[in-house]
C-alpha cells in the first residue's frame, strides 16, 4: 500500500514537465504514480478523509509558509505550493536567456495547453476560456464590454466586491445608466430567497444581473444557475463574479448555465499570483468588446480579451502545476477539508456570549470561508489584537449586514493553528481587547 508521503511526492512529480529536471527528492515517474499512491485512501468517503490528519500532514509539507504566523486570510491571496514557485521561477529564468526568443516564441505558444486543461477543468471548450490576470480584470472586461445606454439598468446586490461597484458607478458617471444594489441578510433565510431577490428587483429596465457565486464578505454560496436561468429567460445578461468559487468546491460550467464568469486562480487553486480567467459563452463573444483594442478579425475569437500587450509568461504557464496538485487531491476531498476547518472554529465559538455566525453550515450556502462578529467589538480593532498579540491574520469586515471577522484557511492549515485562533477569540471573549 503506498504511503501517504509517497502521495505527496508523486502529487509534486506529477506536475513537474518531463523536459525540466527534476528535484533529487521527487519521484520521476509522474501521473500514473500519483494515481497509484491515492489508492491509500480506499473508497472512504470525502468527508471521512477530511478528518485523516495523517494525510494532509503530507499536503502541507508542500508548502513554504511561515509557521509563525497564523494565515487564515487566504481568501485574498494564498501561498502557491513549492512546485508551482519553481515552475514559475524556472520559466521565469529561462524567458530571461533571450525574451524574444524564449518568452514569446516558446513560452507563450504553452498558454495554449494552459487553457485547454483549465477549460477542461471548468466543463466549457477551450475556445471559450481566456486567461486574465485575476478576476477584477475578468469581470471588467464584461463591465465595460457589454454595451449599454442612458437609463439601462444593473441590478447587483450591496454585497459584491467593491472593485466591481466601483466599475459600475464609473458606467454610472460615464454612460447614465442607473445601478440597483438590493440588500440581503448574512446569512439569508435560504436559497430561494435569493432567487426571490432578484426577481422582485427586476424592471423592464433591467439589462444586467451582476452577482458573486460566493460572496467575499461572508461566504454565502448563491444559486447560481436558478438566478442565470431567471435572467435569460427575460432576455437579461448575467454576470457571475466568482473570485471565491473556483477550485473552493466542486462545480462545472453546466451547473450554473452561466453566460460570463470571472475567476482568479491565486486563491483557491493556488496558482501563481496574478492569475486568473474569464468565461464567455461561445455565442456571445463577439458582442463583448475587450477592454483592451484587439483587431476586428479576432472579434469571435476568445484571444482577444487576453490582449495586453507584453506581461510575463511565467505567471500563466505555472497554472497547469497549480491545477496537477489541486486534482491531485481532489475537489470533493480538498472542499470536505475546507468545511471541516470551518466547523471546528465555528462550532467552538457558536453559542459563545456575543458571538454571532454570518455564515451557514449548510453545505449548499457556503465552504471554507465563513464570517463571525463578537458584538459590541469592532472587527477591525479585533484583527489588530489577533495580529499584534498573536500573529494570527484575519480580514475585517465592516458589512453592516456582516460586521465581523473573514476567517479563511486553506489546505495547508493546521488544526493547531485553527485551535490557536479559537484560542485567541475566546480570549477576547472573556476580557476584552486589554
Amino acid at each position: 500500500m503506498p504511503s501517504r508521503r509517497h502521495f505527496v511526492q508523486s502529487v509534486v512529480a506529477a506536475a513537474l514537465p518531463a523536459a525540466l529536471p527534476l528535484r533529487p527528492a521527487l519521484r520521476d515517474d509522474g501521473v500514473a504514480r500519483m494515481f497509484e499512491a491515492t489508492g491509500f485512501l480506499g473508497n472512504r468517503s470525502a468527508e471521512e478523509v477530511a478528518a485523516d490528519e495523517d494525510y494532509w500532514f503530507e499536503i502541507q509539507q508542500a508548502f513554504t509558509v511561515d509557521r509563525s504566523i497564523v494565515n487564515l486570510n487566504n481568501g485574498g491571496v494564498s501561498p502557491s505550493p513549492r512546485i508551482v514557485q519553481d515552475a514559475m521561477r524556472r520559466y521565469l529564468e529561462y524567458s530571461n536567456q533571450a525574451p524574444v526568443y524564449t518568452m514569446w516564441q516558446v513560452l507563450e505558444p504553452q498558454i495554449e495547453s494552459v487553457r485547454r486543461r483549465l477549460a477542461a477543468a471548468f466543463g466549457c471548450d477551450a475556445e471559450e476560456m481566456a486567461i486574465t490576470r485575476n478576476a477584477s480584470e475578468a469581470l471588467e472586461i464584461c463591465q465595460l464590454g457589454l454595451d449599454l445606454k442612458p437609463g439601462d439598468e444593473v441590478l447587483t446586490t450591496d454585497h459584491d466586491y467593491p472593485r466591481m461597484l466601483t466599475t459600475w458607478e464609473q458606467r454610472v458617471r460615464r454612460d447614465g445608466i442607473v445601478l440597483k444594489k438590493v440588500p440581503f441578510p448574512a446569512p439569508p433565510p435560504s436559497l430561494d430567497y435569493l432567487v426571490d431577490l432578484f426577481a422582485k428587483g427586476i424592471t423592464p429596465k433591467t439589462r444586467v444581473i451582476h452577482f458573486c457565486h460566493i460572496t467575499n464578505l461572508s461566504g454565502q454560496i448563491f444559486p447560481v444557475k436558478e438566478i442565470c436561468q431567471l435572467a435569460r429567460s427575460r432576455g437579461i445578461e448575467a454576470i457571475v463574479d466568482g473570485a471565491h468559487a473556483f477550485a473552493h468546491f466542486p462545480f462545472q460550467r453546466d451547473d450554473l448555465a452561466c453566460d460570463y464568469y470571472g475567476t482568479s486562480l491565486h486563491k483557491w487553486l493556488l496558482a501563481p499570483h496574478g492569475t486568473g480567467f474569464l468565461y464567455v459563452r461561445q455565442a456571445q463573444i463577439d458582442k463583448l468588446w475587450p477592454m483592451m483594442a484587439a483587431p476586428a478579425e479576432m472579434n469571435g475569437n476568445i484571444r482577444k480579451f487576453e490582449e495586453i500587450g507584453t506581461h510575463p509568461a511565467a505567471n500563466h504557464n505555472a497554472i497547469a502545476e497549480a491545477l496537477t496538485f489541486h486534482q491531485g487531491i481532489g475537489a470533493e476531498r480538498k472542499a470536505a477539508r475546507l468545511r471541516y476547518l470551518r466547523d471546528r472554529w465555528m462550532k467552538r465559538l457558536d453559542g459563545q456570549p456575543r458571538v454571532k455566525l454570518h455564515t451557514s453550515y449548510d453545505p449548499a450556502q457556503s465552504c471554507g470561508l465563513a464570517n463571525v462578529e463578537i458584538e459590541g467589538l469592532e472587527p477591525a480593532k479585533i484583527a489588530g489584537h489577533l495580529w499584534e498579540k498573536k500573529r494570527i491574520i484575519v480580514t475585517a469586515i465592516g458589512h453592516p449586514a456582516c460586521n465581523g471577522l473573514r476567517i479563511t484557511p486553506n489546505v495547508y492549515t493546521t488544526l493547531d493553528e485553527v485551535d490557536t485562533f479559537v484560542a485567541a477569540m475566546e480570549g477576547i471573549i472573556r476580557n476584552g481587547l486589554a
